[in-house]
């Protein structure tokens, strides 16, 4: 697919993110907004997954992910790029998005996996727990002898986490090298600036030193880089170590009120503020 393609999936998806945000007044819009175009690249560009259509025309979902590449969000709150990510690529009709966080939709706030929507692995949310799991999935694939990757994205303010960093300590110990993990790195957490909230100081060195290959992303809001990035850490893979990339991104990215802050976090936005939102994201897919 070419990145004039992925561009128009990534501005439809934040119109989608925007939408679905405003229309039930709760979510996560900035992060969501800042992870867009990995995403966008992951789903229609980078993995490998399963394109068999069932009933609907929808894409068939198997849990175990057998000979597919596998995905796992563990900064669940942003869930609306997840949703219409996972809409777009086939897995349900776009129109369900409408539901986001409303009664009895599959389409809960964070992703869980007893509302069985087509794309959810596990449940996710609680911060620090995703590249635990992610690690438990690459150590199966390992044993099924099966050649695909597993991918994980975790907040920068989520490297606050304790688990994170048992994780970390593990993935190299167990030369995982069919596991790539993201960071998300705009900076920002609910209460602020990650510096001043708890300073992270240089996650490149600390993940080097914990025995992974690291690569950068210098603008993650560039569908370009993003595409070259991870198609160099498909290509370091491999090769006896896990992979991290550092994704540098802007909080909001697309909306331009909505960008370097952490206030946008959680905060929906209002009817002016939505059409001012729409007014910058072109329409390119159809809106649901």
């Amino acid at each position: 697919m070419q990145t004039k393609e992925l561009q128009d999936i990534a501005s439809q998806v934040r119109r989608d993110i925007v939408r679905m945000v405003h229309g039930c007044q709760s979510g996560h819009p900035g992060g969501s907004l800042g992870c867009t175009d990995l995403i966008v690249g992951l789903y229609f560009q980078q993995m490998k997954i399963n394109n068999r259509k069932g009933k609907g025309g929808n894409l068939t979902f198997n849990m175990d992910g057998t000979n597919e590449d596998l995905f796992f969000l563990s900064n669940g709150h942003i869930s609306p790029v997840f949703y219409s990510v996972l809409s777009h690529r086939g897995y349900f009709d776009k129109a369900e998005l409408a539901t986001f966080r409303k009664i009895n939709s599959r389409l809960q706030g964070h992703p869980t996996t007893h509302e069985h929507l087509p794309g959810i692995r596990i449940a996710s949310g609680s911060l620090g727990q995703g590249l635990s799991v992610a690690i438990g999935a690459a150590l199966a694939k390992r044993l099924n002898g099966e050649k695909t990757t597993i991918y994980c994205l975790m907040g920068d303010g989520e490297q606050q986490e304790g688990q994170v960093w048992e994780a970390a300590q593990a993935a190299p110990h167990h030369k995982l090298d069919n596991l790539i993990a993201v960071i998300d790195l705009n900076g920002q957490q609910i209460d602020g600036p990650t510096k001043k909230v708890m300073d992270n100081r240089d996650l490149k060195a600390k993940y080097k030193a914990f025995g992974w290959n690291v690569i950068e992303i210098a603008d993650g809001n560039d569908m370009e880089q993003v595409i070259t990035g991870l198609r160099k850490a498909k290509r370091l893979s491999g090769k006896g170590q896990p992979i991290m990339i550092l994704l540098k991104t802007e909080m909001g990215a697309g909306v331009d009120f909505m960008m370097g802050s952490h206030k946008w976090h959680g905060v929906a936005p209002n009817d002016e503020q939505l059409a001012a939102a729409l007014a910058q994201l072109p329409e390119t897919l159809g809106d649901y």
